[in-house]
């Protein structure tokens, strides 16, 4: 009776023997070509335009899968490693090691723990096909199918093919399969790098996919032994620890690359996945690796440069003007940001002083300017439904008049706002949103403030908007995908208005004012830039174009943070000039040619108020000269009244006393300065001399006019006081006594 149990096994194991010897030999498996074409990777690859990998977005989350890996591409030491380990006689046998199955079947007759007879080739078997995969519980049927299917994949496959897919197929350790996610995962690094050492811990793992941290280490030093490398053992335990340790991680390492263009790579998969449908394995973007890179590099070096300045985040868009194709897509600073997920390419953010290109360029077209037109830079205050609007300038000084050359030139605020107002700015948001930007509300939703960039734009959209610039005016949506057929170009602005615009922010003195004829917005070849920074020095910007490219930067923090005492020419422009340096590296940017519908002309003014230049028009609206007398409004006025604005209304309190509820009137001089020799007549009755008067307010409606030595009226407004009857001592019938 002893002896009964180990004659069953021996009888069991003498019938698989026979079955395996009188299988057909035709057992269908399928080609390597086609194991290898069905493999997935859990990740969708985002490659350049030149193939090159930059970034991978995980879409399968059942296991994490890498890249094929061609056993040419792997490391010697592992093949070693695992031939040892798993099947010593892997070139020698034809799928089934009948020497293994010998010793197995004396050690299982005679219950003797032993290597095993389960080979590389039946171990694959298991892997192409459910139902032979081994487990707990391994039926002897599984065994035989095994075998089987593992003799006619020897018939069928060579022992490359074999032991290339083996390695691409075996799970390793929690959701690891096939030897790219784990050599990166483990190791950071691809398969063909792989030392003795990583490689012994990878094939210890093969065998026993969840042991312990120790039990990995005692297998993978058993193996380096084998490899005649024992020396390799030392420290191991401390090794394994830490490899298992990035495993059990969040996320998988990814290789050199996977990271160049993370949130690109997110957007183009939710682009791929709409409507529900599955990404592609691979996408091909429109990026140039060398040019993502440059672009990463000049932010992540800027910003570090600007630490202590409360600066942690930016944004860099490269667009080919000709194609619309975007070059370079850095959504974030990375490491240096608290919330790098945040794609700052997409967000939406005020744009300040950006917008002030596309209002001048429509109020040229509708020729209600020209770059030589004098503008108003003195204090302004703009009646709004909301009360009123008082603009004023980054450094709080005025200019009195100047040419629309200097006021865009040196982002001059109220000069923008004045021509707002004759513009509208119902036409000119109907203009921004042809260019492509994201306006939802209505022009007269942000209203004068819309000519400083109230409005939230994204980097994406407005560094594209600005590509119509480059291109004469005309507007296409930007490209992210190679292969998606060109968008088409319509025309938005006048090309004539686009090259005169594109002159000005070409012209280092026009900016000089405000930045100086030497700042990073001078390149040495030919571009056209401006900057701009919103409100409390949230956002800053830096976006111009060259002959073949444009360049947009946003720098701020993902928080709305205000950064400290950052301008556009200290933030975004030192990585905007650094990026186009890169760009033209060896490739010039000339000046556009004069297109038609422009002159150039030799230009003076009046007063000497600006230097002699040569200045260009759009045909009709040329003029040799400028004069102040022309500019001023009202009839040639040498003063006007500066405040209050025409239109306002004043609202009376009976709780505050009447002294200190007075209203003052100010009038400037054309040149911007307090006005001289004038008076003021309040209902057409004298109220004050001097640039200046204070009045005592009550309600109805006022007329105020200012008016000159000769006693002419240069200026008047109309004025509505609204409110209780207030107080006054001097009285008796409570009516405000005018002084």
């Amino acid at each position: 009776m002893p002896h009964a149990p180990r004659s069953r096994r021996l009888a069991r194991l003498t019938l698989a023997v026979v079955a395996v010897l009188t299988m057909p030999a035709a057992l269908a498996v399928p080609t390597f070509g086609t194991v290898r074409e069905a493999w997935r990777s859990a990740d969708v690859v985002v490659v350049d335009r030149h193939g090159e990998t930059v970034a991978r977005v995980r879409d399968d989350f059942r296991a994490r899968r890498g890249d094929w890996v061609a056993l040419t591409e792997t490391s010697p030491a592992l093949r070693t490693a695992i031939v040892l380990s798993e099947d010593r006689r892997f070139y020698a046998h034809s799928g089934v090691d009948w020497q293994g199955v010998a010793a197995a079947a004396w050690a299982n007759l005679w219950n003797t723990r032993t290597r095993g007879a389960s080979t590389l080739t039946m171990q694959l078997a298991g892997l192409l096909d459910d139902d032979l995969r081994a487990g707990r519980g391994r039926s002897m049927s599984q065994k035989v199918g095994q075998a089987v299917s593992a003799a006619s994949l020897e018939r069928n496959w060579s022992k490359g093919q074999i032991l290339e897919a083996y390695l691409n197929l075996v799970p390793f350790r929690g959701e690891l399969v096939g030897l790219s996610a784990m050599s990166q995962t483990l190791f950071g690094k691809v398969p063909s790098g792989l030392d003795a050492r990583e490689s012994a811990l990878a094939v210890a793992l093969v065998r026993a996919p969840n042991a312990s941290a120790a039990q990995v280490a005692r297998r993978a030093c058993g193996i380096l032994r084998e490899m005649q490398l024992p020396r390799e053992c030392d420290g191991l335990d401390g090794f394994t620890e830490l490899a298992l340790l990035r495993a059990s991680g969040a996320g998988a390492m990814k290789p050199a690359g996977a990271n160049l263009a993370p949130h690109l790579g997110r957007l183009l998969v939710a682009q791929a996945a709409g409507g529900n449908a599955a990404p592609p394995a691979r996408i091909v973007s429109t990026l140039d690796a060398r040019v993502q890179r440059a672009a990463v590099a000049s932010l992540d070096r800027h910003l570090r440069e600007l630490a202590g300045r409360n600066v942690e985040d930016g944004a860099v868009i490269v667009i080919d003007n000709a194609s619309g194709d975007v070059l370079a897509y850095v959504g974030s600073s990375g490491t240096l940001s608290a919330a790098a997920q945040v794609d700052h390419a997409a967000a939406l953010r005020q744009a300040g002083s950006t917008l002030k290109p596309f209002l001048y360029a429509q109020a040229l077209e509708e020729r209600r300017v020209t770059a030589a037109s004098l503008l108003d830079d003195r204090p302004v205050n703009l009646p709004t439904g909301g009360g009123l609007y008082i603009p004023q300038n980054y450094d709080h000084q005025y200019a009195g008049w100047v040419s629309l050359r200097a006021a865009l030139g040196a982002s001059l605020n109220v000069p923008a706002v004045r021509t707002l107002v004759m513009v509208t700015p119902h036409r000119f948001h109907r203009r921004l949103v042809a260019l492509g930007l994201p306006l939802p509300q209505s022009g007269d939703y942000y209203g004068y403030s819309l000519a400083l960039g109230s409005a939230d734009v994204s980097l994406l959209s407005l560094t594209n908007a600005y590509r119509a610039f480059a291109n004469g005016g005309a507007y296409s949506p930007p490209r992210l995908r190679a292969g998606d057929a060109a968008p088409a170009a319509h025309t938005v602005m006048l090309p004539a208005a686009a090259y005169v615009i594109g002159d000005v922010l070409a012209d280092r003195h026009a900016r000089a004012r405000t930045f100086g004829l030497d700042s990073p917005l001078t390149t040495r070849f030919w571009t056209a830039v401006k900057t701009g920074t919103s409100k409390d020095m949230r956002d800053n910007w830096c976006i111009g174009w060259s002959q073949r490219y444009t360049v947009g930067v946003w720098v701020g923090n993902a928080s709305g943070a205000a950064m400290h005492d950052v301008s556009g020419v200290t933030g975004a422009a030192p990585i905007w000039h650094d990026v186009m340096d890169a760009l033209h590296g060896s490739a010039p940017s000339r000046a556009p040619e004069l297109p038609a519908g422009v002159r150039r002309i030799s230009l003076s003014f009046d007063q000497n108020l600006e230097p002699a230049r040569e200045e260009v028009f759009l045909a009709g609206t040329e003029l040799p000269r400028v004069s102040v007398a022309a500019a001023a409004p009202r009839g040639n006025a040498r003063a006007a009244i500066a405040s209050p604005a025409d239109g306002t209304v004043f609202a009376l309190d009976p709780d505050i006393p009447p002294n200190a509820q007075r209203v003052w009137f100010h009038a400037t001089a054309p040149t911007g300065e307090a006005a001289t020799g004038v008076s003021w007549r309040l209902d057409g009755k004298p109220l004050a001399r001097g640039g200046e008067a204070g009045w005592l307010p009550w309600p109805g409606r006022h007329r105020i006019e200012l008016v000159d030595a000769a006693g002419k009226v240069v200026d008047h407004i109309a004025i509505e006081v609204r409110g209780a009857s207030v107080k006054n001592a001097a009285s008796p019938t409570g009516k405000p006594r005018q002084p």
